[in-house]
């Protein structure tokens, strides 16, 4: 668990210069091309790797924003052979726009009823 964790700083921290220079489309980018690995996945592997950005996002030394943190899960997931989705939505009002992560249709880093709040605008 630690290396997972260790795993997750780090692609926090990745996701963190990007976002800092406001390169969204770097963010979108490295996502997106990030390969799910062909290996079959440990069952408990979602809870793992969420559990482990979860614990990175409480020890970060900054403010971890949702993007940042769907984003490092997403490829973190992959990285272990699951097949997940970063989700950008937006509401209109009050205006809101959030990330998330699915793993077949399912939200795996939000509650639940987050694609009922929000439109989706982009999966990668």
């Amino acid at each position: 668990m630690a290396l997972l964790w260790l795993r997750a700083v780090l692609m926090l921290m990745v996701f963190d210069r990007h976002i800092a220079r406001g390169d969204f489309s770097g963010v979108h980018e490295k996502v997106r091309n990030c390969p799910i690995d062909a290996r079959k996945a440990a069952e408990g592997t979602v809870e793992r790797v969420c559990s482990a950005v979860d614990l990175a996002c409480i020890w970060y030394w900054k403010e971890v924003l949702c993007l940042q943190r769907s984003a490092a899960a997403t490829c973190l997931l992959r990285r272990h052979g699951i097949a997940a989705e970063m989700v950008v939505g937006a509401q209109q009002l009050p205006f809101k726009a959030h990330a998330w992560v699915e793993v077949g249709g399912h939200v795996v880093n939000d509650k639940p009823y987050t694609p009922e709040v929000y439109a989706v605008l982009d999966r990668c």
